[in-house]
């Protein structure tokens, strides 16, 4: 007899016949002849199973469900049939952690945030207060998501306004109520009442706001009608025949009218280029006539004047219209940086650069602004180097067109030095590096000078390093200029009525230098002088004092000279150990005078006082010096590293005010605007930078036109020192 489990006897709702494992047939009485027993499934009732049992090889399909809630079953004998306990075996991953049963029990706490976890972290901004780049914290509602936002009109149940609300509507339904009631009183007998679903619906509110409907009647303004009528135009009728002689005609006469014109303009502008009133209209030195009819301009519209001067006019707007924001910034803009510079230092800001193909490669040797045109400036266009001269050229560049020049002008020698007259601004003196001096009228626009130096009438032997307008007090002539030369000459250039004529002012002797050990400075001049002319580099006049002119040599020296000592100087200044490459009077006090050479050093000199007053070394070779036109105190100096230096001796008498890098090439000339805060530069590539100065350079520039104010701040500097 065989026991089973209460689990394992089959219920009446499974499947009665167990199959025996050896022949496959159903028994109902007979236990399993294998020791593994197998669950019995429930069977779906086939009538035609009884007939056509299915073969031993056919296998049933399991219960799934029944599979996965019991578990297999094995007996150790047919005789054993307890079924053995279940057993639970828990599987580990390999890689899962294994803990203690203290760490097991230890409870972990978890704080949930409300911080965005795709929001960047990292963000960084630049920040213009302290030139670096920051991160940026997030703010407030950076981590806020907004998943669903409607706008309604919702109000709240026990709010004023909602009571409000619902007693106007209520109040609305009771007077509709009222006036159906009246309605049906007053019907007349007979009439059939219409009733409609919608009256008995209360009467909605237009909106939620207060609305009242009104109406009202206007009066049509009646309607007027107006005609105007004119004269109709007179009409003429012409009628000819058109040739080929009429159309020569037609075009001769109008040759004819244009020439005449054009013969009037060039008498008209031949009168007005008449430097001296005695000179005559037929002179044979005009350069009007000694080209003759070859200069004459073309009468065709393309080649005309008006044709140039409309260009001239385009040609600027579109150039300013391209470089509006430097325009912009050359009126308007101030650097707003300075206040937090220590020291009260400041920058230069470059504007523009003026170039051309044909100036390539030529050293810019000279730099002057137009007296009486503020936004025109003329470069001369040579060479220092003795084994590479050329032919020299003049462009006279405007601020109003930084693309080209408005005149160019050729010379067959290297140009040196120029200058403008200070009353006639269109006479412009060269001084070329063959010796020769030449005056040009740029009104003219052409390349022929009006005078020139020749070897009849005088001129140099060596490279003119210098040429200065200067009033002559003793003929009282306006046109004279003078110039200074390597051969030891200081001349003075008189224009006569057909030539140029030289008359000497200096000979530039040589001296020897004084003793260290000698106190007394007196006997400078009783020493021997030594043979030979000093090579002069620079000249400048005195503001005050019309005759006294200092003198600056390639050997160092610079002298005090006068027009009326012109076989000695007055004094003498051993100061520098190269050559003085400019030297310049101060334009507010008169003995007040600085320099500049190639021994890398500027220095500030009192005319009454030997030894100089300050010295700077600027650590390169100088290149040029000069004053500023608004302060007594501020001056700039330029060097071969391509760097600008602006000195302030009121703020600093030791350090420039600014020192900055403005060129990759040698700086040779500065110059600065008479009106406008600009400084420009030449380089050794036929370059001129624009350079626009900072609040802190231009302190003092309110008592500019005071001269009394500016010559006291040089005074309390000198006391100071």
């Amino acid at each position: 007899m065989v026991l089973r489990s209460s689990k394992s006897v089959p219920t009446p709702k499974q499947n009665k016949a167990i199959r025996s494992p050896a022949d496959g047939k159903s028994s109902s009485s007979e236990a399993p002849t294998s020791p593994t027993v197998s669950k019995s499934r429930r069977k779906d009732k086939d009538p035609t199973a009884s007939k056509s049992p299915q073969p031993k090889t056919q296998k049933r399909r399991p219960n799934s469900a029944a599979s996965s809630k019991i578990p297999k079953r094995t007996f150790s004998s047919s005789s054993d049939a307890l079924e053995e306990p279940l057993r639970r075996r828990v599987q580990r991953r390999e890689n899962q952690l294994e803990l203690t049963e203290k760490e097991l029990e230890e409870d972990v706490t978890r704080i949930l945030t409300g911080d965005d976890p795709n929001l960047p972290q990292n963000v960084c901004r630049f920040s213009f207060k302290d030139k670096c780049y920051k991160p940026n914290p997030p703010g407030q509602g950076d981590n806020m998501a907004v998943h669903f936002s409607l706008e309604g009109c919702i109000m709240h149940a026990n709010s004023e306004e909602c009571k409000r609300i619902i007693a106007k509507q209520e109040a609305a339904v009771s007077m509709a109520h009222d006036g159906e009631s009246s309605d049906s009183d007053g019907r007349v007998e007979g009439d059939s009442p219409t009733t409609s679903p919608a009256s008995t619906d209360p009467i909605k509110a237009k909106n939620q706001f207060n609305f009242s409907e009104r109406a009202s009647q206007t009066f049509n303004n009646p309607l007027k009608s107006r005609a105007v009528n004119t004269e109709p135009p007179l009409v003429t009728q012409y009628q000819d025949d058109v040739s080929q002689w009429k159309i020569y005609d037609s075009y001769k006469a109008d040759f004819l009218v244009n020439q005449k014109m054009m013969e009037n303009q060039f008498t008209e502008d031949k009168l007005a280029s008449m430097i001296l009133d005695n000179k005559e209209p037929s002179c044979s030195s005009s350069p009007r006539n000694s080209g003759g009819g070859g200069e004459q301009h073309s009468l065709d519209t393309i080649h005309s004047e008006t044709m140039a001067k409309a260009l001239k006019i385009m040609e600027r707007l579109v150039n300013q219209n391209a470089q509006d924001e430097i325009f912009q910034d050359f009126k308007y803009y101030e650097d707003e940086g300075d206040q937090f510079r220590e020291h009260g230092e400041g920058v230069v800001m470059p504007l523009w650069t003026f170039a051309t193909t044909r100036t390539n490669k030529r050293h810019v040797t000279s730099l002057c602004w137009n007296p009486r045109y503020s936004d025109l400036f003329a470069v001369g266009y040579g060479s220092y180097d003795y084994m590479r001269q050329s032919s020299g050229i003049v462009c006279c560049f405007s601020l109003k067109n930084t693309s080209y020049p408005e005149y160019i002008i050729g010379v067959e020698s290297g140009v040196m030095s120029l200058d403008f007259h200070p009353q006639h601004s269109s006479l412009l003196a060269i001084g070329c590096y063959d010796g020769s001096v030449l005056v040009y009228d740029i009104k003219n626009r052409s390349n022929t000078p009006i005078y020139s130096s020749c070897l009849r009438s005088g001129k140099h032997s060596d490279p003119v390093w210098q040429v200065r307008w200067r009033h002559d007090s003793h003929n009282g002539s306006y046109f004279n200029f003078y110039s200074i030369s390597s051969d030891g000459k200081v001349a003075n250039w008189t224009m006569s009525k057909n030539e140029l004529k030289m008359e000497p002012v200096m000979f530039l002797k040589l001296t020897s230098h004084t003793n260290a050990n000698e106190k007394d400075n007196s006997n400078l001049f009783d020493q021997h002088a030594l043979s030979g002319f000093a090579g002069g580099s620079s000249f400048d006049f005195n503001t005050k004092l019309d005759n006294m002119f200092l003198v600056g040599t390639e050997e160092g020296n610079i002298h005090l000279c006068s027009k009326a000592y012109s076989g000695q100087y007055i004094k003498s200044y051993e100061g520098h150990h190269m050559g003085v490459q400019a030297v310049q009077w101060n334009p507010f006090h008169e003995d007040i005078f600085i320099s500049c050479s190639a021994d890398w050093t500027v220095k500030l000199w009192d005319h009454n006082v030997s030894q100089c007053l300050l010295h700077f070394d600027l650590g390169d070779d100088v290149g040029d010096v000069c004053w500023s036109p608004y302060s007594s105190t501020v001056f700039a100096a330029v060097t071969t590293d391509g760097k600008v230096h602006v000195f302030d001796l009121a703020q600093n008498k030791r350090e420039p005010m600014c020192s900055q890098k403005v060129d990759k090439r040698a700086l040779t000339k500065a110059a600065f605007n008479r009106k406008e805060f600009v400084l420009i530069v030449g380089d050794d590539a036929g370059r001129v930078i624009s350079l626009k100065l900072s609040p802190n350079l231009r302190n003092g520039v309110h008592d500019s036109n005071d001269v009394m104010i500016q010559r006291n701040r040089m005074v309390a500097l000198i006391a100071s020192i």
